[in-house]
Formats: structure tokens, sequence, C-alpha cells
């Protein structure tokens, strides 16, 4: 991920949620305003004081009432209306708070996502799922957590600081020194504390990313953990990697819980201070009653508050360790850049070039070499070779899941990376081995690439498939649920469902990358029948194991390690009697072979 240790995590986030500064602003203001009037009381109280106490002579006489029942009536009117105004913007502040956190969640989110579809396949290689999910949810959330309350409670600490500080120097100069004495102690404790937190809860972070990672792995190989009796051993491994987790976490525990009672101790010079001198100059009539019960008051309301920092600073360290993870997420660019030219039907129906082609992945290692390969517009080309030979990564580089090393492949003459993606991957149907359903139903699945098809068109394509027929012996036919990943289903069923997604699509390029691979020699033979004559005036491309699934082919490339070793129709390549007339031999039980095609 691209490093932006020169800027904060608060700076960076600032600056995403620019468009919500007025909202930021707006919800700020209702804080203050809430913090102000709920420190009202004890200058209402100091008020009641005056008037038992002074009477005639109290604060409120000198501004214009002079009879005590009077004052205590205003007082009380007072007292109404700051009571409701506190809770109002109490009310404000809260939902304005909370909605602006739920509305940054999903925004990050949803960004974070797609940022995460936008990347190449290389991408995927060096992160795990359970890592990526930890930063779209649990880093998301603790976020949301902090924007719900944390917030608040930093400005609510600096507007308490600055009005009662204001209010200590109006009242008694010669005291409020006193009661302001802690703070910056408070302060400096406080970002010492951030200092030595954030690298804390980082570690938290990854520890938490590295889990979630283990448990996606596990559960999704439970039934080879199953099939192997590896219960314990995973258990014990998933308790070895929690445990890690809860040390991170407490070793940020340890350090955070320390702030508050070492916080107390400080506010405890300031308020016995205050207690102490603001009495004596009461005792000595420096001081009104009324003016020393605020002060005692506003103390308690000034240094007490600050011992809640510690946790707010917890809740803002978790934040922004979070944050940096997510907004590190973001400024990650694809591998593979949009080229941005739209294709034309007629380009789309053209012919498919390797031009001298190499490709390695991140390995080193090269999967193909000098590769000069011509798939024609409205043929059907195959691709056989042993295990590692390149077939399936010819797949990829059509898709532009990954761009050549060395040379190029082009579309009607056209260089794939000057092409819109979208545009590109819309004119290919993709029948992959690794058959991958949604969660959800059978019609859900097979509409997934094009949902506004009609219900005919839907099932006209499940029995090209031949799928139209298990389907509709499922409990609830094309509404049966499929489960994860499709788990409810055969794979010989999930398989027919995916070419009938396929089908549905109706893309001028077809690449069938061993389609036919789960399903049984009758069911297979049905749909070679159905994909050859949804392969007429189309351009397809079929990956093989099987090699009677190529027969029909206009022409087949063998591959072995990145290299073509022979072309040519079926009937040729049996003639020249090297590796595809010893795989056909083998497959065909007329003698034993080369190996098997993979």
């Amino acid at each position: 991920m691209s490093s932006t240790d020169d800027k904060t995590p608060l700076r960076r986030l600032s600056r995403y949620a620019r468009k919500h500064r007025r909202r930021v602003w707006i919800n700020a203001t209702f804080s203050v305003l809430n913090k102000i009037f709920d420190l009202a009381p004890p200058g209402l109280i100091g008020m009641a004081v005056d008037i038992v106490v002074e009477r005639e002579e109290s604060l409120l006489a000198r501004m214009g009432v002079p009879d005590p029942t009077h004052q205590v009536w205003v007082l009380a009117g007072l007292t109404f209306v700051i009571w409701v105004l506190e809770s109002v913007f109490e009310y404000l502040e809260k939902v304005g708070w909370r909605n602006l956190a739920q509305t940054l969640q999903h925004e990050l989110r949803l960004d974070a996502y797609g940022r995460v579809q936008d990347m190449e396949l290389a991408y995927f290689e060096d992160q795990s799922t359970g890592g990526l999910m930890s930063v779209l949810n649990d880093d998301v959330n603790q976020l949301e957590r902090f924007l719900d309350n944390g917030a608040n409670d930093l400005l609510q600490v600096g507007t308490t600081v600055l009005v009662i500080g204001a209010a200590f120097f109006w009242i008694a100069p010669e005291v409020a020194w006193m009661s302001m004495l802690p703070m910056p102690f408070i302060l400096w404790g406080s970002v010492a504390y951030q200092k030595r937190l954030a690298p804390r809860y980082a570690r938290v972070r990854e520890e938490v990313g590295l889990l979630n990672s283990d448990l996606a792995g596990h559960l999704g190989g439970i039934t080879t953990i199953k099939s192997f009796t590896a219960e314990e051993r995973e258990l014990g491994r998933i308790g070895m990697r929690s445990n890690a987790y809860r040390e991170a976490n407490s070793s940020a525990i340890t350090l955070s819980s320390a702030f508050s009672p070492l916080i107390r101790m400080v506010v405890l010079v300031g308020f016995t201070a205050t207690l102490a001198f603001g009495g004596f100059m009461a005792l000595q009539g420096a001081l009104a009653v009324g003016a020393y019960s605020v002060m005692v008051f506003l103390t308690q309301r000034l240094l007490w508050p600050l011992t809640r920092l510690g946790e707010t600073f917890d809740l803002y360290q978790r934040a922004m360790a979070s944050t940096t993870r997510i907004l590190d997420l973001l400024d990650v660019r694809p591998g593979i850049e949009d080229g941005g030219r739209k294709l034309s039907e007629d380009e789309t129906r053209g012919t498919l070039r390797f031009e001298r082609v190499g490709f390695r992945y991140s390995t080193g290692v090269d999967v193909l070499e000098g590769l000069d390969l011509e798939m024609p517009a409205g043929r059907t080309t195959a691709f056989v070779g042993p295990t590692g030979s390149g077939k399936s990564t010819i797949v990829k580089l059509l898709l532009r899941f990954y761009d050549p090393t060395q040379g190029r492949v082009t579309l009607s003459g056209i260089d794939l990376r000057e092409l819109d993606l979208r545009s590109l991957r819309d004119a290919i149907g993709f029948v992959s081995q690794d058959v991958f359903l949604f969660h959800g139903t059978v019609r859900e699945n097979i509409v997934y690439g094009r949902p506004s098809a009609s219900e005919e068109e839907m099932v006209a394509a499940a029995s090209t498939a031949e799928a139209d027929e298990f389907i509709r012996e499922l409990p609830q036919g094309y509404d049966t649920i499929v489960g994860e990943r499709g788990q409810k289903l055969s794979g010989g069923q999930r398989q027919r469902i995916s070419i009938a997604r396929a089908v549905l699509k109706d893309p001028p390029i077809l690449i069938l990358d061993e389609a036919t691979s789960s399903v049984d020699n009758e069911t297979e033979a049905a749909i070679q029948r159905s994909l050859e004559k949804l392969s007429v005036g189309r351009t397809t491309i079929v990956i093989a194991h099987r090699l009677s699934t190529v027969r029909n082919a206009d022409r087949a490339y063998v591959l072995d390690r990145g290299k073509v070793l022979e072309r040519g129709s079926h009937e040729e390549l049996v003639a020249m009697n090297g590796l595809y007339a010893a795989l056909w031999r083998v497959q065909t039980g007329e003698g034993v072979g080369a190996g098997a095609a993979g």
C-alpha cells in the first residue's frame, strides 16, 4: 500500500470528508451550545445563593429586579429555558454526529469496496480475503464509533475549558490561575499518551486483520479440515492468532487505563487549591458567597471531565489506526489502467491475436515466451497441453486480468491496453472450470450478466445449457436458493448454470475454460451439442482437458511450458504423431501416451 507517513490520519480524513464540512461545522456548533447551556446550572445555583444571602443587593437586583420574590421567579424561568435549550441542542448534536458517522461509514465502505473491485488479480495474490474484510468492516465501524461520541466529547471538553476559564477570570482572577494550573500538565500528558498509544493500536488493527484472514480461510476450507480430522490443530492455530490479538489489545489497554488515574491526581491539585484559597477569600469578605459557590461547582465541572480524556483519546487512537488502514487502501492505484476506447459492434467481432507475447507472474517465472497466436473471428480456437503449459494464462490475458510483460494482445488490430475495460469484458462470455455461484436463487445467478432478460430468454438459455430439466426438479425450481458458492448443487449442476449465464449474455466472444470438466459423459455430449450451435458465427476460445471437446475446433494449439509445439486441426495434429497424438491415444484408450492434459 502507498505510504503517506507525512500526513496525519486526521488530516487525511478531513480531506476525504471535505464535502461534509458544512455538516461538521453545524454539528460542532450544536455541541458547543449544548455544553454552554450544560455549564449554566452552577451559575444558577450561585445566583440562588446570592438571592438568599444578598437579597436586595444580589446580582439580579443590580440588573433591575429588586424584589427577592421576583428574583426567584426570574431565576426559575431562566432555569427552565436553559434546561430546555440544553436538551434541544443535545438532541441536535447527537442526531447530527451519529447521522454524519453513518454517512461517512457508508461512503468509506463503498469507496473502499469499489477500489478493491478495481484492483487487478495480481493485487489479490498478496492480500487475504479476511484482511480486506477487516478493513471494509471492522475498521470502518471503528471510525463510526469515534464519530458517534468522541468528536463531540473533544469539542465539549474544549468548550468547557474556554467557558469556565473565562468565567473564573471574570469572577475572581486571584484564584482562577490555581484552577487552571493543572491544564498544561493535562494537555502535555494527553499528547504524550497519544504518541505512545498510536503504534500499539496500529498493531491491534494489524492483528485483527490477520485473525480475520485466518478465520475466513478456515471457514472456506471447512470441508478439507473435516476430511483430514484437523479440527483440533486448526483450533489451536486460531487460538494462537486470537491470543496475539488479545496481547496486542492488552498492551494498549495497560497504557490507556493509566491515563485517567494519573490525570485525576493532577486535577486534585487544582480543585483543592480553588476550594481552599477561594474559601479563605470568602471568609475574609473578598469574595461573595454566591461567587464562591459558583467557583467550587465550576472547578469540578472544569477538571473532572478531563479525567475522561483517557477514554476519548483511546477511542481516537483506535479510530485513527483504522482510518490509516482505510485511507491506505483508497490510495492504492490499480495496476491495470483503463484504456478508455470503446469497442464498436464490428470491432468486437474481429480477430484476436497474440503478438510475441511473454508473461510472468510475481514469482518471476516465465509462463509464456514469445507467443504468436491467431484466433480468427467467428471461428473456434482450442488450446490443449499439459498442466502448467500456460493455457489458463492465455484466458486471463484475453480478459485483461493481467497485461503481458512483453508483446501485445489485440482485438481487431487494437491493443487491449487501449480499450475501455468494461467494453472489452462486456464483449466476452466466460465459463470457468472454477464455477462461482452467488448466494441467491438459480434465477438470479443465470441472469447475472443480463439482469433485464425476460423469463423466456432465461429459460431458453438454461435449456441450451441442458440445465432446465434439473432446475425444474429443484424444490422451488428457478427460485431455489443455491447456497454460498452454490454448495447446495452438484458440480455438474453448477457448471451448467454457469454455462446458461454465459449463453444468456450472448457475447460475440465466448471463452470456455474446461467448461465441461465437472459433468458426466452424457451431459458433456449434450452440452457439446449446445455449444456447437452457440459457437456458430461467434469467436470461441476453448481450453480443454478432454480432447473430445476440441475435435470440431477450426484450429487447435498444443502448448508446453509457455510455447506452441503444434498447431492445426484435429486431423492434422493426429497425423503429426506428436504430443497431441499421444494425448489422443491415451484418452481414447489406443495406447499409453506422454501424460495427461491439464
